[in-house]
């Protein structure tokens, strides 16, 4: 029997960071930036293909989790200070996007601004 991770936290611990705490004792520490850079809408990902459209490091790290709302018993929906609001964030999803060292040994590298570049560019 497959056993399901559900978060049985969310946690707003500032804009821009997000802790989650699921079912299995784990805990992650979600920036904003990293969550919306990894949006999985259509708008975001390529449906055909999966490629992302998002350029990496395009999202500042200034940007805001304005509000966060359930999808059924299944996801997430977040709502961003940059106006963007449409990606599904299964639980699945989330648990594999998990930044925590243990997660991702790597850690993340924070987006640093860049001139001439809107936030959240599309590849073209």
């Amino acid at each position: 029997m497959k056993t399901y991770v559900t978060p049985t936290l969310v946690k707003r611990v500032s804009p821009t960071q997000t802790d989650i705490t699921w079912n299995d004792g784990h805990a992650g520490s979600y920036p904003s930036w990293y969550l919306r850079e990894n949006c999985p809408c259509a708008t975001c990902v390529e449906e055909f293909t999966g490629q992302r459209k998002i350029l990496k490091g395009s999202i500042p790290a200034t940007l805001g989790r304005l509000e966060v709302q359930p999808v059924g018993n299944y996801a997430l929906n977040f709502r961003w200070s940059d106006g963007h609001s449409t990606g599904i964030y299964t639980f699945e999803y989330l648990r594999k996007l998990c930044p925590c060292p243990q997660c991702l040994p790597e850690g993340l590298q924070e987006p640093t601004a860049r001139p001439g570049r809107k936030p959240g560019s599309f590849e073209v």
